[in-house]
């Protein structure tokens, strides 16, 4: 099977693992947050299509990323581009229902900045749901590779540079360690530590933690 092939049937593709678990992700929030339809949400380092492709949607959702913001955005949505761990000061004026975060915190850039985040999330919303992969999940998410995470830097680099099944590969070296240093998967009690009132879940695979979600509602 070509390695694309199968990195699509085990987290990209539509009718992948990984996409049957981030429906039942969605599953969890609408539950969590019936009211969803009726809300107004801030999306910390997400897309607008996530949104787009939603089960439910948000009254209305504001994508705050580092990424060029899109050119067409649909009447529900707005975007700007911006650091999540310092907000301009015209959103960190504004109030949300909820702020959401899928797969963010573990990218920011260290301790200091993860505190960051975190202050963020709790002034612009009495609530939030926000979502990371599991340190000692067995494989690390981004490049689908057992045991990446547990080695030292010099050895991730060298195996992400080659590693098949990672999702853009790299064009030289340096840009593959700028990925790992990136890249830095929290425990539980990090997360107790960024989110104290939070109640803090664990999405389980054969019983084996494999992310983590702080969820906090009004």
């Amino acid at each position: 099977m070509p390695v694309r092939s199968l990195r699509n049937r085990l987290v990209d593709g539509p009718d992948s693992w990984g996409a049957k678990r981030r429906s039942r992700r969605w599953t969890w929030l609408t539950e969590t947050f019936p009211e969803l339809p009726d809300m107004t949400v801030l999306d910390l380092g997400g897309r607008v299509d996530t949104w787009e492709r939603a089960p439910v949607r948000a009254a209305h959702v504001h994508v705050v990323n580092l990424e060029p913001t899109p050119d067409d955005l649909p009447p529900w949505a707005e975007a700007d581009h911006g650091d999540a761990c310092a907000l301009p000061e015209d959103i960190r004026r504004r109030r949300y229902d909820l702020v959401f975060s899928n797969s963010v915190i573990e990218h920011v850039g260290g301790h200091e900045r993860r505190l960051r985040f975190a202050e963020t999330i709790h002034a612009m919303a009495p609530a939030h749901w926000v979502q990371t992969p599991y340190r000692y999940f067995p494989v690390e998410p981004h490049w689908v590779a057992p045991g990446l995470q547990y080695l030292p830097v010099k050895a991730r680099s060298s195996i992400a540079h080659w590693w098949p099944l990672q999702h853009t590969k790299a064009t030289d070296r340096a840009e593959t360690l700028q990925a790992v240093l990136w890249t830095e998967l929290l425990d539980k009690t990090q997360m107790r530590h960024y989110f104290p009132r939070s109640v803090i879940r664990s999405e389980r695979v054969a019983g084996v933690p494999k992310s983590l979600i702080a969820v906090k509602k009004n």
